[in-house]
């Protein structure tokens, strides 16, 4: 069998430069990764937040010796605050409201804060807030307890929901016990598992790197073959072609254009002023800062979508090239890839604009939309991998991948919030891996934080895994290509 000569392998790559490189950037990315997640590598939004019931009725006036008392019990590790809602009657009221919870298990008061009931406004809120987060009442008995100082006549009313019920819960007026709900609502965190043990996770996978390196150094120094170094060379010593398949590629769609590189800008915002006329106008979605919202669906769709169709064709349409020239043919549809992350690029500068004039203030967490560009464009190589090999041998994939893209964007909530899915149909937006990288950048963009860390990993997985069943696909069926160009 023959052997690498580890002297032409050099020529094109130092491997030991590049071994050390990926190295140090791991390291540098563990530590700016931790800076950037801040307190959302830590905690999350609590999966046990108690919503708000819709009012139905009034539960009593809450004038002076008047008490409402709701005994419930919330899975959240860290709570923050309990609103409660009220009725004015539409007409000013006096006096001083005043809320407090308790835990039953020791008799403690948990929080206490008192409101003026002339600022209370119909159906509006009152929030007792903590700064310091409460960690003693997970599942435990809770009191909140609600009176006020008012005289009859020109005191509010706590609303309620008969209808709603939730085990455990239990609601008393002036003692008495009342079917029913108080409309108030619990938040607050829990601790994310895999944050609190980040360091020795980023230690983990060190170690795991350490001995990917090992060995690809082993195999390297033996003069064996390894595809990871092999890669890395083709793409070294190719760039100077991938550089003018990227441009040629760039400049073939925008040629003899009036407005040429510009529609990178106005598409992605003529896109979204009509969809957010329709959308907002026909369904009216209650989506904050829905425009931004709209924009971010669009851009990263329009990536995958152009991407993917571009290399669709890019081994058929570059048959005159693959026979005359050799180079490994994954770079076609790899330049492909790079040729739509320029627009995809370019397109984020107007997504940036309307995320400013809608007020939202730009944050260190928008650093971390690299991240998910990078695994859509490795999710889009490995969906274009296998699109390009089967469009060798089905011509007729073209006509179905335009098919399956426009079912794909319907399920995808580009332009819809996923709230609209019914829980029969919602498992769609769990196989979606559109979805999760939609919702990371919305995450970083909108609400100006990083997302959970199990997002990173969902996005990591959809990502690397099509790309490694693209290049099986791919690795199997080109030597086939000749055959059938």
């Amino acid at each position: 069998m023959k052997k690498y000569n580890q002297h032409e392998t050099e020529e094109p790559i130092n491997i030991r430069k590049t071994l050390v490189m990926i190295a140090v950037t791991y390291i540098a990315l563990v530590f700016l990764f931790y800076w950037l997640a801040d307190d959302q590598l830590h905690f999350r939004q609590s999966r046990g937040n108690i919503s708000m019931p819709a009012a139905e009725a009034g539960a009593v006036e809450l004038a002076q010796g008047a008490v409402v008392e709701q005994v419930f019990s919330a899975k959240i590790m860290r709570l923050q605050s309990v609103s409660v809602q009220w009725g004015t009657y539409y007409r000013p009221n006096s006096g001083t409201v005043t809320m407090e919870l308790y835990n039953q298990q020791d008799g403690s008061l948990v929080m206490s804060q008192s409101f003026d009931a002339a600022s209370i406004t119909e159906g509006g809120l009152t929030t007792m807030e903590v700064e310091t987060p409460v960690e003693t009442v997970w599942e435990a008995p809770l009191l909140l307890k609600v009176f006020s100082d008012s005289q009859t006549g020109s005191a509010v009313t706590p609303l309620m929901s008969a209808s709603a019920s939730e085990e455990g819960f239990s609601l008393k007026v002036n003692g008495s016990p009342v079917d029913g709900v108080l409309c108030f609502s619990a938040a607050g965190e829990d601790y994310i598992w895999t944050g609190l043990h980040y360091w020795e996770f980023a230690a983990g996978f060190g170690l795991f790197l350490a001995l990917v390196i090992a060995i690809v150094w082993y195999r390297w120094s033996k003069g064996k073959r390894d595809y990871v170094i092999s890669a890395i060379a083709a793409i070294k010593k190719y760039r100077f072609l991938i550089r003018q398949l990227v441009s040629r590629d760039f400049k073939t769609k925008y040629k003899r254009s009036v407005l040429g590189v510009f529609w990178s800008f106005l598409n992605p915002l003529l896109t979204m002023v009509v969809q957010y006329v329709v959308f907002s106008n026909l369904f009216r979605f209650d989506i904050p800062h829905y425009p931004v919202y709209l924009i971010v669906g669009i851009v990263l769709f329009n990536f995958f979508s152009e991407s993917t169709g571009m290399t669709l064709g890019s081994i058929v349409w570059n048959a005159g090239l693959i026979t005359k020239v050799y180079m490994p043919k994954y770079i076609y549809p790899l330049t492909r890839v790079l040729s739509s992350m320029v627009n995809l690029v370019i397109s984020l500068v107007p997504l940036f604009i309307v995320a400013l004039v809608s007020g939202l203030v730009p944050t260190k967490a928008y650093l971390l939309i690299v991240f998910v560009l990078i695994c859509l464009l490795v999710f889009c190589l490995g969906i274009g991998m296998l699109l390009s090999a089967a469009m060798v041998f089905f011509r007729d994939t073209q006509f179905l991948w335009g098919v399956l893209s426009m079912i794909w964007m319907y399920l995808t909530p580009v332009f819809y919030p996923e709230s609209i899915l019914t829980e029969q149909i919602s498992w769609i937006l769990k196989v979606n891996p559109l979805y999760y990288f939609i919702t990371f950048a919305r995450t970083c963009v909108m609400d100006g934080i990083s997302p959970e860390p199990r997002m990173y990993a969902q996005c990591f997985l959809f990502a690397f895994v099509t790309l490694l069943i693209g290049a099986l696909v791919f690795r199997k069926s080109q030597d086939r290509f000749v055959l059938y160009l």
